[in-house]
């Protein structure tokens, strides 16, 4: 019985790439000339730090534009508050690894309100999409790609 797995996942090593190009970026551009700005990571977050605000929202750009370039969706950013400790502003990134609980029940609700032909079933922080055709299965991709959800989505372990 064909088959998929509806995820939300960030690779790691691409995530560290991004933060790598950013880095350089801040290290070449002319307005962080004399600046301590910088993206620190730790593991699937990330910590701007920079002498002003207005200077972190120019690296959060920055950051948006290298998780692009990655193919990374910046929709799995989480900008945290943006605290401040001396002369110097930082603010924290967090990335969404894995489907909560709360948006993998609004997805099987989705798929079920579709009227397709299809099973799903939560499956840890993933959903499982099970179907008699691979036609029907293609559809619900279709289908979940034109929602408009706050997290990112991909679709992998396609079986027939």
């Amino acid at each position: 019985m064909p088959s998929f797995d509806i995820v939300s996942e960030v690779d790691l090593h691409t995530f560290t790439n991004a933060l790598d190009q950013a880095n350089r970026i801040i290290d070449t551009r002319f307005d962080f000339k004399g600046v301590d700005a910088k993206f620190d990571r730790d593991g699937l977050n990330a910590v701007l730090y920079a002498d002003a605000e207005f200077q972190l929202t120019q690296m959060e750009d920055m950051l948006r534009a290298a998780l692009i370039k990655n193919k990374i969706d910046p929709l799995a950013m989480n900008m945290g508050e943006v605290e401040t400790s001396g002369k110097q502003v930082k603010q924290s990134v967090t990335m969404q690894n894995g489907l909560e609980s709360e948006l993998a029940r609004k997805i099987v609700k989705i798929i079920k309100d579709s009227k397709l032909k299809v099973q799903s079933q939560i499956q840890g922080d993933q959903v499982r999409v099970t179907g008699k055709k691979r036609d029907d299965l293609q559809q619900v991709i279709a289908l979940l790609r034109d929602q408009e959800l706050d997290q990112p989505l991909q679709f992998n372990n396609f079986r027939d």
